[in-house]
């Protein structure tokens, strides 16, 4: 029996949040996080694969999805920000301990939630969702580390390039051996959403924050050495943006982390939905046994 998925908007610091959520309210938690350019529409065939036996929170992060979307001058748009606002989600939904799914902006989103409460989360699944340098390839981020150090009209072209929807299409594609298996409409969706005005600055303002979240690295590092928190990495090893290595980096830190990589690319679960469900079936069953 597939389990329902309530479509659900909750209100936090006067902000709309719409969030996705199923199964047993009485289950252990796992909350997902989705990255750019899109929303928990990513997850949409995800979290019923797991809602026979967990609590699923899935939502959608200010500025983005269904959630509240609102000008520059009502909200800081940094990655700090948006995890206060998951926080408060959260709290107000009575989730103390969870696990985690991060891929892309929900990482660093997950990490910022992790140390504030390292007790609080029980598990993390890591979908091309990075932490170590390691995992960034050039020269996606070349373009995108110019822009955070010198923002300009010359830098800036190539970040508004990558609102486009030839851009998010190539998200979706690149690297994946079957485009077939890819709808087209997850771009067609997340490019109607970058498309609203004044969205554009938006996301202009977050890459301008990425740094922060290779500041915060080492911190996150730290936490992994000392929690060993049970973490499983299932990753599109075709990733133009967040590569294979940054999937193996987490044994750094974490020597008995499960890493596997999967041929495909960002958005992994386009492609290999069965195979990371499993991967996390499984994995989630024993670190939170």
């Amino acid at each position: 029996m597939v389990s329902a998925v309530h479509h659900r908007t909750a209100v936090v610091d006067g902000l709309d949040v719409f969030y996705r959520e199923a199964g047993d309210p009485q289950a252990p938690v796992v909350v997902l996080l989705h990255g750019f350019p899109t929303s928990s529409h990513m997850f949409r065939n995800l979290i019923p694969a797991l809602a026979d036996r967990y609590r699923v929170i899935a939502p959608d992060h200010i500025g983005f999805g269904q959630s509240a979307m609102p000008g520059l001058d009502r909200f800081p748009y940094t990655f700090d920000a948006l995890t206060d606002v998951t926080a408060g989600l959260l709290a107000q939904l009575g989730v103390d301990r969870f696990a985690l799914y991060v891929q892309d902006y929900g990482a660093p989103i997950g990490w910022r939630l992790a140390l504030r409460n390292p007790d609080r989360v029980t598990a993390i699944v890591t979908q091309n969702g990075n932490a170590y340098e390691e995992g960034f390839v050039k020269p996606f981020w070349d373009g995108v580390f110019a822009y955070t150090d010198a923002p300009g009209p010359e830098t800036e072209a190539a970040m508004r390039g990558a609102l486009t929807l030839e851009s998010t299409r190539w998200q979706y594609l690149n690297g994946v051996a079957d485009p077939s298996l890819v709808s087209p409409d997850n771009w067609v969706h997340d490019q109607a959403l970058l498309d609203r005005p004044g969205n554009d600055e938006i996301q202009l303002k977050l890459f301008r924050d990425y740094p922060t979240n290779v500041d915060l690295y080492p911190r996150v590092h730290r936490y992994f050495a000392d929690s060993q928190v049970p973490l499983l990495a299932v990753w599109g090893a075709n990733d133009e943006i967040f590569g294979p290595d940054g999937a193996r980096a987490f044994a750094q830190d974490l020597p008995d982390a499960e890493i596997h990589l999967l041929d495909s690319g960002h958005f992994a679960l386009e492609s290999h939905l069965e195979a990371i469900t499993a991967h996390i079936r499984d994995f989630l069953a024993r670190a939170l046994a």
